[in-house]
């Protein structure tokens, strides 16, 4: 077995040593109800490390000896397929099992498929278990899991709302328990998280490298002495690992039967609220944390810190408005909302009339609330209630989250300059919108993703190929080798296979693709406040690129020449950053624009030649620069001569805007032989609006 990291090495092995990381492991280990852990940071903070290191510090647990399903053996109405097992049945103890799911896994890998040895061989069909029945009970580690490909995503969020796993498929029908503790992380450069799947984790925190020499050298010191002598360095932790597993199995023990009173459990109402989370989730696995974390410190009741940990680890990623938002927590109107004084006692009227307690339904239903009589919702009243007294505090959006909400700039338009360098002006987005989607022609093999049609290993079974690479289509198989039987020399009445024979499945699904922006930042975008217009049609198409995972890049061009202010990247949030600055002013050089635009989609080529490019450029269509206006259109037409012979497909988004338009990127648009769109139609709904009998998601070039 592979010797890991010890768990406390990392973090610490204390209750008030733990940073945030340790702390969310721990928690949600103590109470995996809470719905586990996403740990984002830059890369080289030993988040793997960590996770990895975590399994081993965990109580052992009973199971079945040869049960593949890990069924606990003391609950009753606990089954396995692999069962049922009497009371003569072997009970075994192990350890937890760390199972790590490869963002490449396929779909019969992770929910288990017929066990083709069996089914060849004796003609026997059995089901092989996947990865989610042997994660059950356990930790399932998912590494990068912001790249993880749609269709697994989508296998996680049913296993993690159901606690279940079906399996319909191949002549197989099985049901099986799949409760574990999700932890994923990932490097919010390369991409973030599909929204569904990031609201599925309970506690979100945020990693980053230590900025003290001393802690830096000591992080190394202890690296170093590892990679020397393993065995040894992890023989210094022995007691400290032992030490965090009975803390572990002492705070499970008393996780049951701590109490969060009426008063504690209407102040997680009120943070939330005063937050403004989506749904309810957020107050759900507030509590949890926070009757988790007492438990973990040894209290029997919830405190006012309590709370505090667990809203700091349970609401940021809660309260993101948008992908772009980063997620935080303004820690000071926390403070303002909880107060400086400890939670109040339980009121009279919500609970029982002795002073005892032993009798509250925290330690008779073990779920850890007390539960107060009805009252209403949102901290409102409906009668007499035990909730009586000072109202949640919910403050405006903009004071709740901290975020600065951004406006067009209303000021008047800004002249040009009559020689020179213009002046240049900076023009905060209009609010984004739900746009059309633009799609990539043709069929790809790209990376699994939203936007174009693609031949991948998801997607619907369009058929089969000869290969030995991907899932395997077993009736096809079959009925290629059924022909072959007749020739070979068999020695038995079983069916004999050969390498030749295999067919794999061929599926139609979607791909991501680089969407590459190419945005004029010229002084006539600056007239008649353009640019926020064209900023909004611009975040918006990023905001789309984010939900299918593309890949994006971005050019701008003003002045005399063209930059690449954003090579492409997996991160969005980095675009729309730098979307946000993007300066209005000068001359237009569209040449040099199309011709950088070029570049960057040559090289990127070279580097991935199946990830197709979406070519998206923002203009007006006007061309000037220091040569004479002739000039500079002719070059701007030679420019997009070259580009249409690279084959891309592009699209022309056209701000031209008033009543006396050019139309000359309608004219730039025939030259590149792309689709030319006005700004005013990026929008899903305004398409919808001018064609009837569509919807505006199945609008635009290749739609879905």
């Amino acid at each position: 077995m592979p010797v890991h990291y010890p768990f406390s090495a990392v973090l610490g092995c204390q209750a008030d040593d733990l940073d945030d990381m340790g702390l969310a492991l721990v928690l949600t280990t103590i109470s995996p109800e809470i719905g586990g852990v996403l740990v984002r940071g830059e890369k080289g903070t030993a988040k793997s490390t960590a996770v990895r290191g975590l399994a081993a510090v965990l109580p052992s647990i009973s199971v079945y000896a040869g049960d593949r399903f890990s069924i606990d053996p003391a609950d009753p109405s606990a089954e396995s397929p692999d069962g049922p097992f009497g009371s003569a049945a072997v009970e075994e103890s192990r350890p937890v099992r760390l199972v790590e799911l490869p963002v490449g896994a396929t779909e019969d890998r992770v929910v288990g498929s017929l066990h083709l040895e069996s089914a060849l061989s004796r003609g026997a069909v059995e089901f092989e278990p996947g990865l989610l029945a042997r994660a059950h009970r356990g930790l399932l580690y998912v590494d990068e899991v912001n790249l993880l490909h749609d269709h697994l995503v989508d296998l996680l969020l049913d296993a993690a709302a159901m606690g279940r796993v079906s399996v319909e498929r191949d002549g197989v029908s099985v049901e099986h328990a799949a409760r574990f503790v999700l932890i994923g992380t990932m490097n919010p450069e390369e991409g973030e998280l599909r929204p569904q799947l990031l609201d599925r984790f309970g506690l979100t925190v945020e990693v980053a490298a230590p900025r003290d020499p001393a802690l830096r050298a000591e992080v190394v010191r202890r690296r170093m002495a590892f990679d020397l002598d393993a065995p040894a360095f992890v023989e210094r932790y022995v007691a400290a690992e032992r030490d965090l597993t009975a803390q572990i199995s002492a705070a499970r023990a008393l996780v049951g039967k701590v109490r969060l009173t009426a008063p504690g459990l209407l102040k997680i109402a009120e943070v939330c609220a005063a937050f403004e989370v989506d749904g309810l989730r957020a107050d759900i696995v507030t509590a949890r944390t926070a009757v988790a974390h007492a438990a973990w410190a040894g209290r029997s009741e919830v405190t006012r810190e309590d709370i505090r940990r667990a809203a700091l680890l349970a609401l940021p990623h809660r309260r993101r408005r948008n992908p772009f938002d980063a997620p935080g927590l303004d820690e000071d109107l926390l403070d303002r909302i909880l107060g400086d004084e400890e939670l109040p006692p339980e009121p009279p009227e919500g609970g029982p009339s002795d002073d005892s307690g032993d009798n509250s339904g925290a330690e008779g239903d073990g779920v850890g609330l007390d539960t107060p009589p009805p009252s209403g919702s949102g901290g409102s009243t409906d009668g007499d209630s035990s909730t009586d007294g000072e109202p949640p505090l919910v403050e405006p959006a903009s004071e709740a989250s901290g975020v600065e909400t951004n406006t067009a700039d209303n000021a008047p338009d800004q002249p040009q300059a009559p020689s020179g360098a213009a002046p240049e002006s900076v023009t905060a987005a209009a609010p984004a919108y739900r746009p059309r989607l633009l799609t990539v022609t043709g069929l790809g093999t790209g990376r699994t993703g939203g936007r174009s049609k693609a031949i991948g290993s998801s997607g619907r079974r369009i058929g089969a190929s000869v290969s030995t690479r991907g899932s395997l289509h077993l009736v096809e198989t079959l009925k290629a080798a059924a022909g072959k039987q007749g020739a070979r020399d068999r020695t038995s009445a079983k069916v004999e296979l050969r390498i030749e024979d295999l067919r794999t499945a061929v599926r139609e699904g979607r791909e991501a693709n680089l969407v590459l922006f190419c945005v004029d930042a010229s002084g006539s975008m600056a007239a008649r406040k353009r640019m926020a217009q064209v900023k909004a049609a611009v975040l918006s198409l990023l905001l789309d690129a984010y939900r299918r995972r593309d890949k994006v890049g971005m050019i701008t061009f003003r002045g005399e020449s063209a930059e690449l202010v954003l090579p492409p990247t997996g991160s969005v949030d980095l675009a729309a950053a730098r979307l946000d600055e993007v300066p209005a002013g000068g001359r237009t050089p569209l040449a040099e624009g199309l011709l950088e635009a070029a570049r960057v989609l040559q090289r990127e080529h070279l580097r991935d030649p199946d990830l197709r490019p979406l070519l998206v450029v923002v203009t007006d269509g006007r061309a000037n620069s220091k040569t004479h206006g002739k000039e500079a259109v002719r070059r701007s037409q030679q420019a997009a001569a070259y580009v249409a012979g690279l084959g891309v497909t592009t699209v022309v988004i056209d701000s031209e805007s008033g009543p006396m338009r050019l139309g000359l990127a309608r004219q730039l648009a025939e030259h590149l032989g792309a689709e030319h769109v006005p700004v005013a139609e990026v929008s899903a709904e305004a398409l919808t609006s001018t064609v009837h009998g569509f919807t505006g998601s199945t609008m635009g070039r290749g739609a879905a």
